[in-house]
């Protein structure tokens, strides 16, 4: 049964969640109930897992460093978004932020930071920007929190892909064309964004090599990494994802 009534405040957790679950809370999950929201014994709170879609919950004890709740009933399916990665070169930290966070919210099913020639950052967080993942999804009402992998070379990623997956290569060279994936069809995709400085000329020159991968532009002005990330993932749900 789907309740239409929820409640206001998300919290996703880590444990498994069904009809009369009893649900621990975390030392942090408690203080942000209790400390910051101000929530008592009886209150409900959404709660949702990446797997088993959005369940209604109800405050059952709370205290300061910890408190449990019982699941009433789902309030959403899991929604599972297409079958859609974003490979990107991560740039400043809190533009590497917003990227995750908006893949996150518009339906990337896994993120892969890839070091590209021109990467300027040699290193990230991965534990804190699978957290952006998992705000974002609480924020945006999802109920599927995507896969933030650790940084990997660009090179070692092209080098064990599988060829089923499709890229579409965003290219600063065909500025000012129209965007057209031609006849692609749905199915697994990638989409690979370089950083401030782009593509080097034999990044460039290895993906246009690719049967699989289809260069596209992303309007009339060259625009910024994590610009084009929010451009290229409208442009390819918009044409093959679920808000065609």
């Amino acid at each position: 049964m789907v309740c239409l009534m929820k409640p206001k405040i998300r919290l996703y957790v880590e444990h498994p969640l069904g009809e009369e679950q009893p649900v621990e809370l975390t030392k942090p999950q408690a203080h942000y109930l209790f400390g910051v929201m101000r929530q008592a014994v009886g209150g409900e709170v959404a709660l949702f897992n990446g797997r088993d879609g959005e369940w209604r919950a109800q405050i059952t004890s709370a205290g300061k460093r910890g408190g449990e709740l019982l699941c009433l009933e789902q309030t959403a399916p899991l929604m599972v978004p297409p079958d859609l990665w974003l490979c990107f070169a991560p740039i400043k930290k809190a533009r590497t932020d917003f990227i995750v966070e908006k893949a996150a919210e518009m339906g990337a099913r896994r993120i892969i930071p890839m070091q590209t020639e021109f990467t300027n950052a040699e290193r990230i967080r991965q534990d804190r920007l699978q957290a952006h993942a998992v705000e974002a999804a609480e924020q945006c009402g999802g109920t599927f929190v995507p896969e933030v992998d650790d940084l990997q070379r660009m090179s070692a990623l092209l080098d064990g892909w599988d060829a089923t997956r499709r890229i579409m290569f965003c290219d600063e060279a065909k500025v000012g064309e129209a965007f057209d994936l031609g006849a692609a069809e749905r199915g697994p995709w990638a989409i690979f964004i370089g950083p401030e400085g782009g593509f080097s000329e034999p990044e460039r020159a290895r993906l246009h090599g690719l049967t699989h991968a289809h260069p596209v532009a992303l309007g009339p002005r060259i625009l910024r990494a994590d610009t084009a990330a929010v451009a290229a993932l409208t442009l390819w749900q918009k044409a093959l994802g679920d808000w065609a």
